[in-house]
């Protein structure tokens, strides 16, 4: 009989020491949590210094630091297209300690684009916060006998494939966009790469080539004012504060739709109660009038919303531009 007492009370002992360990390891990552932020943030950038996305995340670098209680270091680290960066966010811990600063090409274009990327834009990355919104214009030289976005699209059809557009460079955001507008028209169009957005504006302007479909600037603003180019309409799905009085192209073109995002991601496997955290921060640093005002001056529209929200704008665009690089053979090295 004792010998049985002892042996259930050994027996109580161990389920009760197993109990007690299952519930640490349930606590475990609540506390880990909780405890997050224990060290500085890094914000990688993988474009050099002064560009748009490098003064986004600048602009959000205090009030994280105020709202989580410790540093964030911004770092740029430039180099083939942003895939750089994006490897090393990719391949680092899954901490939220490494967060990874973008425009939507890095893992909705580069991915198919670029041989040997390195980067699964879906798989390798937790969405964190979206950050802000910057539609695509459609621009034509002040030259051209049309007036609107149907006028022109009339017109590109009666030209028997014989219209030259620009951008940025092979495989850039502006070269799909210009290749699905071709594609929803049923029309073939010629494409003039050049290289970056300064060169494309001049061409335009100088009525070098027929079309440009860009991201908003400064300087492209100047000139729709000016009267030296003509906007036809904004590749976003509803009209834009950046491009007042704009149509939509897909308000003539149905479903068509380019515009970039930026936003925050991290390694696949973040916590989601880091990343929620993360997500809140970005969020409230971006309500205040003043920070929204100052992001339109950098020709973003500011625009939040949830992770979840986040990861399946990636998968629609990844969806999207995978298909128009497929059937043209869009490769950049």
């Amino acid at each position: 009989m004792k010998f049985l007492f002892l042996l259930r009370r050994a027996a109580a002992a161990v389920c009760a020491l197993a109990a007690l360990g299952i519930a640490a390891l349930v606590a475990a990552p609540a506390a880990q949590a909780q405890a997050w932020p224990g060290r500085p943030i890094r914000i990688l950038v993988p474009y050099p210094a002064g560009g748009t996305t490098d003064l986004m995340a600048r602009a959000l670098q205090e009030p994280m630091q105020k709202a989580l209680g410790q540093p964030v270091v911004v770092e740029n680290k430039p180099g083939a297209g942003g895939l750089i960066a994006a490897r090393e966010v990719a391949r680092g811990p899954a901490d939220g300690y490494n967060l990874l600063f973008i425009n939507s090409g890095i893992v909705a274009v580069a991915p198919y684009v670029v041989k040997d990327a390195g980067i699964d834009g879906i798989k390798d990355f937790a969405p964190v916060a979206l950050v802000s919104l910057s539609p695509l214009v459609m621009v034509v030289p002040a030259s051209l006998p049309v007036t609107d976005l149907k006028g022109f699209v009339d017109w590109v059809k009666r030209q028997s494939g014989s219209i030259d557009y620009a951008s940025a460079g092979t495989g850039s955001f502006g070269h799909l966009a210009s290749e699905l507008f071709a594609r929803s028209i049923g029309v073939k169009m010629t494409h003039v790469p050049y290289k970056g957005q300064a060169p494309t504006t001049n061409a335009i302007v100088a009525g070098e080539v027929k079309l440009l479909i860009t991201t908003t600037s400064a300087a492209m603003n100047g000139f729709i004012a000016a009267g030296k180019v003509r906007l036809l309409g904004v590749g976003s799905t509803e009209p834009s504060p950046l491009a007042p009085g704009a149509p939509t192209v897909a308000s003539v073109v149905p479903g068509y739709a380019a515009e970039t995002w930026f936003g925050f991601i991290a390694a696949a496997g973040t916590p989601p109660e880091v990343v929620g955290r993360l997500n809140d921060t970005i969020n409230r640093a971006l309500a205040p009038t003043e920070v929204q005002q100052r992001f339109a001056g950098f020709g973003v529209q500011v625009k939040t919303t949830t992770p979840r929200r986040l990861g399946e704008m990636i998968a629609e665009d990844a969806a999207r531009w995978s298909v128009v690089v497929r059937d043209n053979n869009i490769r950049s090295e």
